[in-house]
């Protein structure tokens, strides 16, 4: 593969993550708008997730070759169901439930994104990770903070946050890429 259709290749994915980017940034906008509406879908989406995980795992149940394996299964398919059903039909009471696995996932993704900034750190753009990194951090605490009081409005505001700042995490990062393909045309072009 030659250098300049190398670039190119790197200047089409570019493309395609800046797009991406943006779709992500748009998404986190409209979680933010409309928080209450936000957190009552995913309440009720993720309970007929569940729900439809459950059926499977009744199934799975049918096909176990071993007494164990029936008993666990079936112990995880009415699991999956009680906490699917309880999602989808009583999604304001679920949404306290939630927020505090929102609060944990924020406080993890903190600690990936500090990981994963801390090993680009020498890389330009690397600072875009870490603030993605701060952003969840802070999202996460200020779930807890105020926890369960601010339930009806954090899943979809901070949550809309923190897409909102992937999305443009995604993007700096997109054209930092871009922009290192373009310096490489240039100096073959002038070597040419």
């Amino acid at each position: 593969m030659s250098t300049q259709s190398l670039t190119e290749e790197v200047k089409k994915h570019s493309t395609w993550s800046i797009f991406m980017g943006l779709l992500t940034a748009a998404l986190g906008v409209f979680l933010i708008i409309y928080p209450l509406a936000a957190a009552t879908v995913t309440t009720v989406l993720l309970g007929w997730v569940l729900i439809f995980v459950a059926l499977s795992q009744f199934v799975f149940v049918l096909h176990s070759q071993t007494v164990g394996n029936f008993f666990l299964k079936l112990v995880l398919g009415v699991l999956y169901g009680i906490c699917g059903i309880a999602l989808a039909f009583f999604p304001v009471v679920s949404t306290v439930a939630l927020t505090a696995v929102l609060g944990i996932l924020l406080l993890i993704q903190a600690g990936v994104q500090t990981a994963t900034a801390l090993q680009l750190r020498p890389l330009d753009g690397w600072g875009w990770f870490l603030a993605d990194a701060v952003t969840s951090l802070l999202l996460g605490i200020l779930i807890f903070a105020h926890w369960p009081s601010s339930t009806i409005w954090a899943i979809g505001t901070l949550l809309g946050v923190a897409v909102f700042m992937g999305g443009i995490s995604r993007i700096m990062i997109a054209l930092k890429i871009r922009s290192g393909a373009i310096s490489v045309d240039h100096v073959i072009q002038r070597a040419a």
